[in-house]
């Protein structure tokens, strides 16, 4: 539980910045997927740009745990 709230508490604060800075440069009604634009609210435009921020900081949150790893924990049999 303690490495799972390593990685989620500071990608979910990643992932706020990164959507504050990403919506003020972007409107959410000019944003194309595959070649048309996206169809969905705005709200759901703000909530599915958070999760995939957040799924995204996650996972290098998880890697950077990953490679911390030292070589006991590696090589135990």
């Amino acid at each position: 539980m303690k490495k799972a709230m390593w990685i989620l508490w500071p990608s979910f604060v990643v992932a706020g910045v990164a959507e504050v800075v990403f919506f003020t440069v972007i409107d959410p009604q000019e944003l194309y997927l595959l070649g048309e634009p996206v169809s969905m609210g705005r709200m759901a435009t703000y909530s599915v740009g958070f999760l995939l921020f957040w799924g995204l900081a996650a996972a290098s949150s998880a890697f950077t745990c990953f490679l911390q790893r030292s070589s006991r924990e590696v090589n135990r049999p």
